[in-house]
């Protein structure tokens, strides 16, 4: 780490092979920005489903998975908070579109609530596995931290395929849908 003597904060040395793509600080900035974002609407996800779902059968298990995400929520407020970042301008939207997409979908159903965590946990695995590649050796705990988070996310994966999310209707036309839409929500909580 070298210290930026504008900030007072420490530069990290991070490479990137793309042109224009952020690196050293910046990058570090976007992926704290961005997750952050992206376990606030994960909570607010669970909210929504707990919301339709939690006095049923499915109540202990979103609670056990929405009991995750804060922790993970907890960490990137403080490493927010620790590397002066600032959060996404878009927090109201994912809050609102959180608790939309938990709530609508288990409206549709116990399966369908699962399939929604299928959908959002199988593109968060891949994005917690492009940041903890980028990092490589320059932030190591920021790296095991996001491995760590990565394969809570696939116990949340599991749980949902183990809850029948394969047999919702409509299953590949719902969770292609919620995909793009995390994807997008990534992107745009990665710039703004």
């Amino acid at each position: 780490m070298v210290n930026d003597d504008r900030t007072g904060r420490s530069a990290v040395k991070v490479e990137h092979s793309l042109p224009g793509e952020p690196a050293g600080r910046d990058l570090i900035d976007r992926m704290l920005r961005v997750d952050h974002a992206g376990e606030y609407g994960a909570q607010r996800i669970y909210q929504g489903q707990i919301a339709v779902l939690g006095r049923g059968r499915f109540g202990p298990v979103l609670q056990h998975m929405a009991e995750q995400e804060q922790k993970h929520l907890e960490t990137f407020e403080r490493l927010i908070a620790e590397r002066r970042t600032r959060p996404s301008a878009l927090q109201p939207v994912w809050h609102v579109a959180g608790f939309a997409l938990g709530a609508g979908t288990a409206l549709m159903g116990e399966k369908a609530a699962m399939a929604c965590t299928v959908a959002v946990e199988e593109v968060i695995d891949e994005h917690y596995a492009q940041q903890r590649d980028s990092l490589g050796d320059d932030e190591p705990e920021l790296r095991d931290t996001l491995e760590q988070f990565r394969l809570e996310e696939l116990e949340h994966r599991d749980i949902g395929l183990d809850h029948g999310a394969t047999d919702t209707v409509g299953y590949r036309v719902l969770t292609g849908a919620i995909k793009a839409g995390s994807r997008l929500a990534i992107w745009l909580a990665e710039r703004v």
